[in-house]
């Protein structure tokens, strides 16, 4: 147990903060392998971050949270944590979900201070991510996507945005495009901003007539031109395989040929089986030897923080009711010298060595069902645009509204059904590749356009605008039918659109900087330093603060 006085543990974070100019080396991504100046680059990793609420019930199957604690932006979490993350001797941290509201400068300077990347789940708990039940590509996840981008494009040490976790399993197939589409859509925008962070996606286990199929459609051209624009750089796999003190021919043999031929960079997005106490961690010299370094770059530990699963209980330490003392468990230790005896990973090939293709995609089929027809990107302005003209819309009494909203969707898609309309326009499928004009807007206005549907077929009447008090007439919409469809089709002229998405109005750019990282068929971007233009002052000042924090540790 190592308590670290509060003073020094503050002192040792503005130390990291002032000594990271061009701390960190890039990551490139070439083909299928990850580099940095010195060769091949293997994430050697472990999930930092605290479990937020979990409520059981049929349907949270999964126990996935309902809430977060967004570890970045705790300065204080994280000077308490740096020393047991280099000790640990981890190159990076993922993070499953941050909020881009909040300020993440001291952590993520003392991270790429201590030369540790990160890579950022863009999803949130609820209602930020695509749902595998009710999967929608929609201009709120896309606009929290880019927010976050925005926020974090600034460090040095973003190795890779994840656009989903899980979010695809075995009878949820259709899903597929539409992260293929938030794929799509993200890196476009990182283009537009220079910026050179990896794509990613963190897939479930299971049975490999879905999981390869999935993992081959992420990383396809759907136009067969040998073209990434639709593809990830980076396919994590949460892999639970090895379990106690297994073996390479056990646990990863037949994983490592499903994956022998694919084309981007790959690696375990979460691995470190309990159902076979203790946790010995012997995983490790497998993932980075040369039985597994031709397909995988790695992978990440999961979890420092304690985390409750279906499976049982995970954690390599726990955080005293203070906040102020990590005390580390067995996990920590075995992990600790296992990753510890990781010195020389496989440095082959070069990069640039190998040619980069982007392969025709999957057929449907029995286990895969997934179209190569994608959802288009979500058009804010064309949302907003039909959304005016509605006669009937929703206007809830109260802020706090996100929990009615698919209620009342379904409620006003069922009335319009047993009228013997529908409610196409604001869906979509995934199967079939068929999705509604209004498919890409806000859950808000998918429900005044059903709204107004009802309002519209009931001949305007006053009361079927109603909604139990949520829906308010606008004098100012179009009257009638036919005026209704006409303000459709002049604001959504063209609704399978695909283009360079922007921020949402009203949100400034971040400072320059182009991330750590880079997915290249030709080079990469350089990342613009935090601190970069004070450099000389401060290491003048960091040498001043060294002086001290080693004087008191020497009193200590």
């Amino acid at each position: 147990m190592v308590k670290l006085p509060t003073f020094y543990s503050a002192l040792l974070l503005a130390v990291s903060c002032l000594t990271n100019v061009e701390a960190i080396d890039k990551v490139t991504r070439s083909g299928r392998y990850l580099y940095t100046s010195s060769g091949r680059f293997y994430i050697k990793g472990i999930a930092y971050q605290e479990q937020g609420a979990v409520v059981p019930g049929a349907d949270n199957s999964f126990l996935e949270p309902s809430t977060f604690i967004d570890p970045l932006s705790d300065s204080d979490g994280c000077s308490r944590d740096l020393p047991f993350l280099q000790k640990l001797g981890v190159n990076t941290v993922r993070v499953y979900s941050v909020n881009s509201s909040l300020n993440h400068d001291s952590c993520m300077s003392a991270l790429s201070g201590a030369g540790i990347y990160t890579i950022i789940d863009l999803a949130l708990p609820l209602n930020g991510s695509i749902d595998r039940d009710s999967p929608s590509w929609s201009t709120n996840l896309l606009d929290q996507y880019l927010e976050t981008i925005n926020v974090f494009s600034k460090y040095d040490n973003v190795l890779a945005y994840n656009v989903g976790n899980e979010a695809i399993i075995a009878n949820t197939t259709d899903v597929a495009p539409y992260l293929k589409a938030a794929a799509r859509d993200v890196k476009a925008y990182l283009n537009s901003i220079s910026s050179s962070a990896l794509v990613g996606y963190a897939a479930i286990d299971g049975d490999s007539t879905f999981r390869v199929p999935v993992a081959n459609f992420l990383s396809c051209d759907p136009s067969n031109s040998n073209s990434s624009s639709t593809s990830i750089d980076l396919y994590g796999l949460n892999n639970y395989e090895w379990c106690g003190d297994s073996s390479f021919e056990a646990a990863y043999a037949g994983v490592e040929g499903d994956y022998a031929g694919y084309n981007v960079a790959a690696y375990f997005s979460e691995f470190g089986c309990i159902t076979s106490p203790p946790r010995l961690w012997t995983e490790v010299a497998s993932l980075f030897s040369s039985q597994m370094s031709d397909v995988w770059s790695g992978g990440v530990a999961f979890s420092y923080f304690p985390a409750t699963s279906a499976q049982g209980q995970f954690g390599m330490v726990n955080i005293s009711s203070d906040g102020t003392t990590v005390t580390t468990g067995d996990d920590f230790t075995r992990l600790q010298a296992q990753y510890g005896n990781v010195t020389s990973p496989p440095n082959t090939p070069s990069q640039g060595s190998s040619s980069v293709t982007y392969p025709s995609c999957p057929g449907q089929n029995s286990s895969f069902a997934a179209s190569t027809t994608l959802p288009p990107t979500p058009n804010e302005a064309a949302c907003n645009c039909i959304e005016s003209t509605f006669s009937c819309a929703f206007k809830p009494p109260t802020s706090n509204y996100s929990a009615i909203v698919g209620t009342l969707i379904d409620t006003a898609c069922g009335l319009l059904g047993q009228a013997g309309s529908t409610c196409n326009d604001i869906g979509g499928n995934g199967t079939t590749g068929v999705y509604g004009r209004l498919s890409g807007c806000d859950p808000t206005i998918k429900l005044s356009f059903t709204m107004n549907e009802w309002y519209q077929l009931n001949g305007m009447q006053f009361e079927d605008c109603s909604f139990s008090g949520n829906g308010s007439v606008n004098p100012l919409g179009a009257s009638g039918t036919a005026a209704a469809i006409a303000a459709e089709t002049s604001c959504i002229a063209s609704p399978s659109a695909t283009f360079t998405p922007s921020l949402p109005s009203g949100i400034s750019t971040a400072s320059s900087s182009s991330g750590s990282s880079g997915s290249s068929d030709s080079g990469s971007n350089g990342a613009a330093p935090l601190l970069g233009e004070h450099q000389v002052l401060l290491g003048m000042l960091s040498v001043a603060f060294i002086g001290v924090a080693s004087g008191i540790w020497t009193l200590l």
